[in-house]
C-alpha cells in the first residue's frame, strides 16, 4: 500500500454506524445444524467476531463486514452472553448480513473462549478475527485472501490503524522484510528489540486451516487479557512459514470505556497466567537457550508497565498485582532473569529487583 494515508483507507460510509472451548461454555446456535441459506457450501474465509456488551459499536462493525462480504465468506458472530442491546443487533445481522452465522454463549467466557467457539464452528480454508468494537475498510478481506494465497504461507501479518477519539495512527508489523515468506522462529529475536511476537493482535492477519488441524490456532481458554501472547508465541515457535504485508484495513478502537484494557479489575492480572505460559512453553523448546531471554525480558517489561500504572487498579487489585508479580519473578529462570534485568534501563530494573526481594504471601498464585 506504500504511503497511502489513513484517510484513503477509511471510508465514511463504513464508519457511519487449554486451548479448546471450556466445557462450561455451551454455545446456543440460532440456526439448524445444516448449511445456512446464506452461506455457500465452499467457504474460502471464516471471520470470527466475538461481541460482548458493544451495542454502541456493533453496528459499525457489522456494516463494515457487509462491505467485505463475498459469496464464499462466512462471518461467525459469537455473542458472549451480552447483557445490553447487542443480542438484538446481532439477531438482525443474522438475517441481513450475507454469510452470517450467529452463535450465543449461555454465560460469559471471555474473548479467548469466544474465539475458540468461532474456530470450532468455522469451515473456511482461511480464518481471521475481528473484535466486536472494531471495523474494516471496504474490500479489505478480498485483498487479504488474495495476498495470503499469492504467498502460500501458514499465516500472514498485516499493519493496522489505531483509533483513539479523532486520532488515527498507522501501526506496522515489526518485520523488516515484506511480501516474502519467512521462518516464524527466526522472527522471534532479537531479545532487546520489538519483534513479531510483540505484535500480538490476532485480527491483524489471516491463518490457513492447517494451523487449526495442527492444534496451533486455538487460544488458552478463559484468559481475560493478554490472550494473544501465548497464542502468537506458539505460532512463531511451531508454524512453518509466515509473511508480513503492508495492507491496511483494520481499524482498532483504543480507549473504549467498556474494554477490559480500560478497567482496573482483577481480570487484568490474567497477563501473569498468559506470560507464565509463554515462559513455560518456551523453556521446553529445543532452542530454549536462544528464545528464553526474549520471553523473560518481555514478561519483565509487561510487569514493569503494570506496576508503573498501578493507580488505575482498584486498591486490592494493586496489592495483588505486586504480590503475584513478585512470585512470577521468582518463578522465572533466575540466570535468564538476571541477564534481562541487567539489559534494562535503571528505573525498570530497580523497580523489578526491589519487587523480586519482596516476601511473597504463602499460596500466592495467578
Amino acid at each position: 500500500m506504500g504511503n497511502r494515508s489513513v484517510s484513503d483507507v477509511e471510508k465514511d460510509p463504513v464508519h457511519s454506524f487449554a486451548t479448546r472451548r471450556s466445557p462450561g461454555i455451551k454455545p446456543t446456535v440460532k440456526t439448524n445444524d445444516g448449511l445456512r441459506p446464506n452461506v455457500r457450501d465452499v467457504v474460502k474465509l471464516s471471520v470470527i467476531v466475538p461481541f460482548y456488551n458493544v451495542q454502541q459499536y456493533a453496528p459499525d462493525t457489522l456494516r463494515s463486514l457487509g462491505a467485505n462480504a463475498r459469496e464464499d465468506f462466512e462471518f461467525i458472530l459469537v455473542d458472549d452472553c451480552s447483557r445490553d442491546g447487542t443480542p438484538e443487533i446481532l439477531a438482525r445481522a443474522e438475517r441481513e448480513l450475507p454469510g452470517a452465522v450467529l452463535v450465543r454463549h449461555e454465560r460469559n467466557g471471555g474473548l479467548a473462549t469466544a474465539r475458540n467457539t468461532g474456530i470450532d464452528r468455522a469451515r473456511g480454508e482461511y480464518l481471521t478475527f475481528l473484535d466486536g468494537d472494531d471495523w474494516l475498510a471496504p474490500g479489505y478481506y478480498p485483498k487479504l485472501v488474495a495476498a495470503v494465497e499469492e504467498l502460500g504461507c501458514d499465516f500472514l501479518r498485516t499493519d493496522h490503524v489505531q483509533c483513539t477519539a479523532r486520532a488515527r495512527t498507522v501501526h506496522r508489523v515489526p518485520v523488516g522484510r515484506r511480501n516474502v515468506v519467512l521462518d516464524p522462529r527466526r522472527a522471534i529475536l532479537p531479545a532487546d528489540r520489538s519483534t513479531s511476537v510483540d505484535y500480538a493482535y490476532a485480527w491483524a492477519g489471516v491463518y490457513h486451516r492447517r494451523l487449526v488441524d495442527k492444534g496451533l490456532l486455538h487460544f488458552t481458554d478463559g484468559l481475560r487479557t493478554a490472550e494473544d501472547r501465548p497464542w502468537i508465541w506458539k505460532l512463531h515457535r511451531e508454524a512453518e512459514s509466515f509473511a508480513a504485508v503492508g495492507l491496511l484495513g483494520v481499524f482498532y478502537r483504543r480507549g473504549v470505556a467498556s474494554s477490559l484494557t480500560q478497567i482496573g479489575d482483577v481480570r487484568q492480572l490474567d497477563f501473569i497466567r498468559a506470560f507464565d505460559q509463554v515462559v513455560t512453553e518456551t523453556a521446553e523448546d529445543p532452542e530454549a537457550g536462544a528464545l528464553l531471554p526474549k520471553a523473560v525480558r518481555t514478561y519483565c517489561a509487561i510487569i514493569s508497565h503494570h506496576l508503573g500504572s498501578s493507580e488505575r487498579f482498584e486498591p486490592a487489585v494493586a496489592r495483588k498485582l505486586k504480590s503475584l508479580s513478585s512470585a512470577a519473578l521468582r518463578r522465572m529462570p533466575q540466570d535468564v532473569l538476571a541477564d534481562a534485568l541487567d539489559s534494562m534501563d535503571l528505573e525498570r530494573a530497580t523497580r523489578l529487583r526491589r519487587l523480586r526481594r519482596r516476601p511473597a504471601p504463602a499460596g500466592a498464585a495467578a
